[in-house]
């Protein structure tokens, strides 16, 4: 695969394009993301199905501009699929030749199914969830990818988009004629005979906008959007009143943006009436979609479809990118499981913080790539927006908190309190801090030494290859947890 790649995707109300750049053979890094709210739909509803000259006029040139930018970032491959609003047009043909002979560029118009399996494998990969169904609400089509267990059950598609709804039901103020669609389409889920999951991962710009309002209004601490996740229930006041705004102005009350206005209300009418149907309780929202299941396809066609057990693209692609020295990544995470290991009777964490001390321990220098003077602050925000991917926001927030307190003193009531209900307790960070902290004095010359540690009764014994003055010293001057004692 090409280093760099572009993925364009056309969909019925914007047109996104994403450029992608490989840092190892699985690894990758997002360069560039794009968006332009081209509506190709616009009027096509009500004009049976045909594309009209100005929406078509502003993809051709949104696409001219997607090109230029593909083209300064020195892509080598560029795939550009179209969805819903082209399969359905029966003109779609004049346009994808106009591209083509004036652009140079191919449109690979894909068919419902392989729409929603796209938005399947990108979730599948890249959000923290084995078993769940994909929302993904367009301006033409609804998909739907069911995943149990880690695998792609099913995979399908439904005319339920806002354009279509907008212009075929709420133009006229059919809310009834509205629902009454929606609900007849969603019979073909049932009539599968699908195990429907609590959870839903929510694909798509209305439902990506309605997370950002929540998180406002919930005054959530992190300001990253995918991963996030509520509970149906706590917003369904808030849905309801979005769908029964009178004005812009109230929407804009509600904390919805400007760009949204045209859609927002028919979008959450869809996805409310879906969750109710379903019997959805939670919503994860992903960043991720059909352009980045385009690219995973692409990428992992040989290992049909999924990433390798124990991978995740965000530590890797960091590592690859910001890491000094790869033996000493390695050292770390592994003297980090030592640690955690040998000290378990007395902190009685759960294996999951095992996990985040390791990769905490492998990922605690990109900082002093970044800059060496305060790493661990670097390191602190770089990490909070870096683990992109595969990662709960709990556990990148516990990750990003243990680096920063690798240092002598463990963290008081007042450090983590920005975040603190994302946070595991007081106690537990307090642990995570010292274990980070001691495994990098133990290696503080950078002489990757051979270590022993041994607990009896609350007194952890070091036996290392490497006692020098310099280390030792380091070492007591840790701030040890609870009634733990140390003995070189």
């Amino acid at each position: 695969m090409a280093k760099i790649t572009t993925i364009i995707d056309i969909g019925s109300n914007s047109m996104r394009m994403v450029v992608l750049q490989k840092s190892s053979r699985f690894a990758f890094n997002l360069i560039n993301e794009t968006k332009s709210k081209v509506k190709i739909s616009e009027g096509c509803y009500e004009n049976n199905g045909n594309l009209q000259e100005i929406p078509m006029q502003r993809a051709y040139e949104s696409l001219k501009s997607f090109l230029n930018i593909s083209k300064s970032l020195k892509s080598r491959k560029i795939i550009c699929v179209a969805t819903s609003a082209l399969r359905d047009a029966p003109n779609a043909k004049e346009f994808i030749s106009k591209i083509q002979k004036d652009l140079g560029l191919s449109i690979k118009v894909i068919n419902g199914e392989t729409e929603a399996y796209y938005g399947g494998v990108a979730a599948l990969n890249l959000v923290d969830k084995n078993s769940f169904v994909t929302i993904d609400i367009g301006g033409g089509s609804t998909e739907f990818c069911f995943v149990k267990d880690g695998n792609i059950e099913k995979s399908m598609s439904l005319n339920i988009g806002t354009v279509r709804i907008k212009e075929l039901y709420f133009n006229k103020n059919d809310i009834d004629g509205a629902r009454n669609y929606i609900l007849d389409n969603l019979k073909k889920i049932f009539e599968q005979n699908i195990e429907i999951p609590d959870t839903a991962i929510g694909i798509g710009g209305s439902i990506r906008a309605l997370s950002k309002v929540i998180m406002q209004r919930n005054e959530y601490p992190l300001d990253i959007l995918h991963g996030y996740k509520y509970k149906v229930s706590k917003e369904e006041e808030f849905f309801d009143s979005v769908i029964n705004a009178q004005s812009n102005d109230d929407l804009k009350n509600l904390g919805v943006k400007k760009d949204r206005f045209d859609t927002i209300k028919e979008g959450t009418f869809i996805f409310k009436t879906i969750l109710d149907e379903l019997h959805i309780s939670k919503v994860i929202t992903s960043g991720a979609g059909v352009r980045e299941g385009v690219y995973l396809s692409d990428l992992l066609r040989t290992s049909n479809c999924k990433f390798p057990s124990n991978f995740n693209v965000s530590i890797r692609s960091l590592l690859d990118r910001f890491e000094i020295d790869p033996k000493q990544s390695a050292y770390y995470g592994n003297n980090a499981s030592k640690i955690f290991e040998v000290l378990k009777p007395m902190h009685n964490l759960d294996d999951k913080f095992k996990t985040l001390l390791v990769v905490a321990s492998k990922l605690h220098s990109i900082g002093s790539t970044l800059n060496f003077y305060k790493s661990n602050d670097n390191a602190f925000d770089f990490i909070l927006n870096g683990l992109n991917y595969d990662f709960l926001h709990s556990s990148r927030v516990t990750i990003a908190h243990t680096i920063k307190f690798s240092k002598k003193s463990l963290p008081s009531k007042k450090d983590i309190l920005q975040y603190e209900e994302l946070l595991p307790n007081l106690e537990t960070m307090q642990w995570l801090s010292f274990m980070i902290s001691l495994n990098i004095t133990v290696n503080q010359d950078f002489s990757r030494p051979k270590v022993e540690y041994r607990l009896n009764d609350d007194t952890l014994s070091i036996d290392s290859t490497n006692k020098t003055f310099f280390i030792n010293s380091n070492i007591e001057k840790l701030e040890l947890p609870n009634e733990l004692k140390i003995e070189l």
